[in-house]
């Protein structure tokens, strides 16, 4: 799985302006060039339909479509992490040290920081 993301991370950073990515053939790029507020629009709209797809898959029975709403996020969160330098392996790591940790202990220490 991780191999998946890492792969696709070193595309995305390939496709940033500084790194040659062009936004007239690259849908990443163009997202970069637009800035900060178009990243974070897509991922609130990648957001919303993951939501929407959840909603629908819990009528239908048919989870096809909010495994690509999800994916769709995942791809938009990445493109936002790369923004900013970080790494999906960031994520993971986080993700690892949290492990084994109550989610009610997590929430709680995060409001004492």
């Amino acid at each position: 799985m991780s191999d998946t993301l890492a792969r696709l991370a070193a595309v995305i950073e390939s496709r940033k302006p500084d790194n040659g990515g062009d936004p007239a053939t690259s849908y990443v790029a163009k997202l970069f060039a637009k800035g900060d507020d178009a990243i974070l629009k897509k991922i609130g709209e990648e957001a919303t339909e993951t939501v929407m797809a959840a909603k629908d898959a819990r009528v239908s029975g048919d989870n096809a479509k909010l495994v690509y709403e999800v994916a769709d996020l995942w791809f938009h969160s990445m493109v936002l992490l790369a923004k900013f330098g970080l790494t999906p392996q960031q994520v993971v790591d986080e993700l690892a040290r949290r492990e084994g940790v109550s989610g009610l202990e997590e929430k709680a220490a995060r409001k004492d920081a």
